[in-house]
């Protein structure tokens, strides 16, 4: 007889029935080789490297942050961009204040919208437009930092590579002024970082895929890693576009850069597949990764129209109602996406078309001669120890540092050629993608600057930085040997010496970043070359 529970069922029929647990099957041993292509470095929290990055932004956020307001008044073109942050923060969309009109600019919103931060929080004067792009000049060394451990593995070079670029005098001053190409670059370094840590992801995935008994030759999706949205969906990919529609939104050059994206994504995912062991990488990416290329182009496309938030949401801006106003019919949204597309129609032929003449331009063959620097700010009226006196916030990188990029970027193709480098090809990409289109426009004698090269100081100094790790380090794979570790210790007080002579060029040209006031004969003595006066 059976016993009853007190609801009158019978207790073996409530019980569940035995099943036999089954072991988690065991993990696959992963050739080490492959493992280490898949995965070289170790990417969990180290504090201590945290600390070092730490150290080095503080240094950079004393320099910019002391003496901030000084020089006093707007320098150079924070005429245009302190004044039009201004007018979005009142009227939402760039404006004529003297003459209460909607104004025609040549450059998308969020830069200034980023200046119009400041001016909201400190208000409309010197520390108020310059404190954003103080503390986005100051982010991306932090940035460059983690980027540069990452790539090579050091704390201590990703360190020195922050480090130089906080002593750098072009990123130190454009840290320190209103205008858009800070903002700029630290869009285009966060979505390299973005796509690092893409690269990192996606090899991680191939591995878990491997251990878990997928087989990477076999053919179709048996072959392939499993969707899923956690792991599958290519996050940090989307949020490198996400970036890049940002650049978009400060500056159109920024457009240079995504060619440069895509083909990192489509190198570096082959390569993955390679190191994995699928029979086609390269077809295989092209199947696998096109639909995720595309959604990253629409998620820039879509950052970079929200950016235009201002603008798509007033009826005062400049050419918003356009169609309307020639007497058409503007359709919901079709008719806003309409106006904006004729808006940038007419300042593509702006930017194409220009060839003012400027006392400060340059071309593009100069920029890393230092050929022809930008005087920001000039005054004589004193005081200083003997008059008569000199005043000059010059945009002029740290020299030692700019000169030795000539030398650098030679030596990162030759030691990436010879160690077959995926770290130089990346560097090398992004410091041509940031310069050589100049080279194309300056056939056509447009006007250009030589802050237009600042996208591409994150990548000559990493460049400076992936050579000194050369030096100091012998080949990947090559044996231990005492002459290994002699090479070691003599390129670590190289580099430190090269890193201290970094510092005390820019400490002498510190004046000429600040404008501080001094005697015309110190001034004259920084002024190397004829073509900085």
């Amino acid at each position: 007889m059976t016993s009853q529970t007190g609801t009158g069922v019978a207790a073996e029929e409530v019980a569940p029935p035995h099943r036999p647990t089954r072991a988690p099957a065991p993990a696959v041993q992963v050739p080490e080789a492959v493992r280490r292509r898949l995965v070289p470095f170790d990417a969990r929290l180290n504090r201590h490297s945290w600390l070092a990055a730490g150290l080095v932004t503080l240094i950079a956020a004393i320099l910019r942050l002391v003496n901030l307001e000084h020089p006093r008044g707007k320098i150079f073109d924070e005429t245009y961009y302190a004044t039009e942050a201004q007018a979005l923060l009142r009227h939402g969309v760039e404006w004529d204040l003297d003459n209460n009109v909607a104004k025609y600019v040549v450059h998308p919103p969020l830069g200034k919208w980023m200046i119009a931060v400041g001016e909201w929080l400190f208000g409309y004067n010197e520390l108020g437009w310059r404190i954003s792009a103080a503390v986005v000049g100051i982010a991306s060394v932090l940035m460059l930092a983690r980027i540069g451990r990452r790539l090579f593995g050091s704390t201590a070079l990703g360190c020195a590579a922050a480090l130089l670029m906080a002593l750098d005098g072009m990123h130190f001053v454009m840290s320190r002024s209103a205008l858009l190409d800070i903002f700029l670059m630290f869009f285009l370094l966060a979505a390299f970082g973005c796509l690092l840590l893409d690269r990192d992801a996606r090899r991680r995935r191939w591995l878990a895929f491997m251990e878990a008994g997928g087989d990477p030759t076999r053919r179709g999706r048996s072959g392939r890693p499993p969707l899923s949205w956690r792991g599958g969906v290519p996050w940090w990919r989307l949020a490198a576009f996400a970036f890049a529609g940002c650049a978009l939104g400060v500056k159109w050059s920024a457009a240079f850069f995504v060619s440069f994206l895509i083909l990192l994504v489509v190198i570096w995912e082959a390569g993955a597949r390679r190191s994995a062991g699928v029979r086609k990488p390269w077809r295989d990416t092209f199947l696998d990764e096109l639909g995720w290329v595309l959604a990253g182009v629409a998620v820039m496309v879509v950052t970079y129209l929200a950016t235009w938030t201002g603008w798509f949401l007033s009826d005062s801006g400049y050419g918003r109602h356009r169609i309307a106003a020639e007497g058409g019919t503007e359709l919901p949204v079709i008719g806003a996406l309409l106006n904006l597309a004729r808006y940038h129609l007419d300042a593509y032929g702006f930017h194409s078309t220009l060839e003012a003449p400027h006392t400060y331009q340059s071309w593009p063959w100069q920029w890393l001669l230092l050929g022809r620097p930008v005087a920001f700010y000039w005054s004589d009226a004193g005081p200083c120890e003997a008059p008569p006196c000199a005043a000059e916030v010059l945009l002029l990188g740290t020299p030692v540092l700019w000169w030795s990029f000539l030398i650098a970027l030679p030596l990162l193709a030759f030691f990436g050629i010879a160690r077959r480098d995926w770290r130089a090809l990346a560097i090398g990409l992004g410091a041509l993608t940031a310069l050589l289109p100049w080279f194309y426009y300056a056939t056509g004698n447009r006007t250009m600057f030589y802050f237009y090269a600042l996208p591409a100081e994150p990548f000559l100094v990493l460049a400076v930085a992936y050579v000194l790790g050369a030096v100091m380090t012998p080949r990947p794979g090559a044996p231990a040997s005492l002459a290994a570790t002699d090479r070691r210790t003599v390129g670590a007080v190289a580099a430190g010496g090269y890193l201290v002579l970094v510092a005390l060029c820019f400490a002498y040209f510190y004046p000429i970043y600040t404008g501080q006031s001094m005697t015309y004969a110190g001034w004259a003595a920084r002024m190397w070359l004829n073509t900085w006066i």
